[in-house]
């Protein structure tokens, strides 16, 4: 049992908790509770090293049996060391360390998002989970973004990381990308462009959002986007990201559904 918080196993877990850099020299990062574990699980990354404490659920339980099988070191720990390793206000009693490790792209993708300069973890969270459900092929992150695989960014996210693709690229492998696999861009606009209910959505596209406070960057403007807008009768001057990124999918998947 782990019940010193000094102990270097607790000092590395706390570094990838607050460090995105510590966590891509680790290739690694931390994920807590017994729901975002499940989804580690089900997903087949490989777990590292967890910690859990004795008051944890048998569900929680059986999670710290089965990762011990897969090889990886779970250790008992004391309230205080998980308290310390956490980034939560309340820890839930099982955290884990995972390899990061990529989701392979599809051979054609037809539906990806861009995130422009989005540094809400809450608002890239619920984006990738978003993007997820809705069944994109992938999730694309230009520079001035957060760090995907952020405490908080994983909390949002619901386990969307480890299923969805989610790329860290340049602007100009992004042109790259959308060159290769002929998705057409739209950005997202203030104001600008047509309503993004009467676009035709079912070709092969990549939304471009941006955060609410700056607006779309020069690199984003630069890709020769068409500009869509999403129309809103209400004194509200704009949306935040996750949901204007959430408006967009999921009008793309209603449009792409089989008809009757």
């Amino acid at each position: 049992m782990i019940s010193s918080t000094q102990n270097p196993r607790v000092q590395h877990i706390r570094a990838l908790q607050g460090r995105a850099k510590e966590r891509r020299q680790a290739n690694a990062f931390v994920v807590e509770g017994v729901r975002l574990a499940e989804e580690v699980l089900a997903a087949g990354w490989k777990v590292k090293q967890g910690f859990y404490t004795a008051e944890l659920e048998p569900r929680g339980m059986e999670l710290v049996t089965a990762f011990k099988n897969a090889g990886a070191e779970m250790e008992e720990v004391t309230s205080n060391v998980m308290e310390a390793a956490s980034d939560t206000t309340t820890p839930a009693g099982l955290l884990l360390e995972v390899q990061r490790q990529p989701v392979a792209l599809a051979a054609a993708p037809d539906l990806v998002v861009i995130l422009d300069r989005v540094n809400d973890p809450g608002n890239v969270g619920t984006l990738l989970r978003s993007a997820a459900a809705a069944g994109a092929h992938a999730a694309v992150l230009a520079p001035g973004c957060v760090d995907p695989f952020a405490p908080k960014v994983l909390r949002g996210g619901m386990g969307a990381q480890l299923r969805l693709p989610v790329l860290e690229l340049d602007w100009a492998a992004i042109r790259d990308l959308l060159a290769e696999h002929g998705l057409h861009p739209m950005l997202a606009e203030a104001n600008i462009g047509r309503a993004f209910d009467e676009v035709d959505l079912t070709r092969k596209l990549a939304f471009i959002v941006g955060g609410e406070a700056n607006g779309p960057s020069a690199e984003a403007r630069g890709l020769g986007a068409e500009p869509i807008q999403i129309r809103m009768p209400g004194q509200i001057e704009s949306l935040n990201a996750a949901t204007a990124g959430s408006l967009l999918l999921f009008e793309a998947v209603r449009q792409r559904r089989p008809k009757a």
